[in-house]
């Protein structure tokens, strides 16, 4: 088994830039016998830089609710006292050489390399309670992820996707199903 990082005191750190599915049978293994911080870098800004010296800011912008994307092949690790999740909200620059064998032989830009560039700010996760961060304030009693959505300022499916982690971790309750969708309601003990 491979970890990116052990620090003199054992604590395994486990950097990942892709999915997350693939380490959850790893953690598996080694959460009960070592403390794990698995850092999970999220590009807020990309800078594309061509070989023709051109540079420009790409559209796509990371947000911290796309820890969700990952969040949901493995939502109640949280759970576990031995691990602890870091989201680094980071700039980056991606250096791009055009490839005309790239998109399905029409032709496109191909990333070559990535350099970190910032690390604007880091979020820490110890527990699945540090998840309510992302339950909005003003939620009504029974509440739909249309309701998350427009209280909490994100898309429909990352508040579906907010839903699922926090039902299986026990802070969401599902009461039934409309034509709405499933109505949740916050689990006692739980606020907005």
């Amino acid at each position: 088994m491979v970890i990116d990082l052990v620090r003199p005191d054992g604590h395994l750190v486990e950097i990942q830039t892709g999915t997350f599915a693939a380490l959850g049978s790893k953690f598996d293994r080694i959460v009960d016998h070592h403390r794990v911080l698995l850092v999970h870098p999220i590009s807020v800004r990309t800078v594309l830089a061509r070989p023709d010296g051109t540079r420009r800011t790409s559209p796509k912008k990371g947000r911290l609710t796309d820890l969700f994307d990952q969040l949901v092949s493995m939502p109640t690790l949280l759970d576990h006292p031995n691990f602890e999740l870091d989201i680094v909200l980071v700039e980056t620059v991606r250096s791009q050489v055009w490839d005309p064998s790239a998109r399905r032989r029409r032709g496109g830009w191909r990333t070559t390399d990535r350099v970190l560039e910032t690390i604007v700010e880091t979020h820490r996760f110890t527990d699945t309670g540090d998840l309510g961060r992302f339950v909005p304030d003003g939620l009504p009693e029974l509440f739909t992820t249309g309701d998350l959505a427009e209280r909490g300022g994100y898309r429909r499916d990352v508040a579906q996707k907010v839903a699922f982690c926090l039902r299986a971790t026990g802070a969401f309750e599902v009461v039934d199903r409309t034509r709405a969708g499933i109505r949740y309601r916050l689990a006692s003990g739980q606020s907005t």
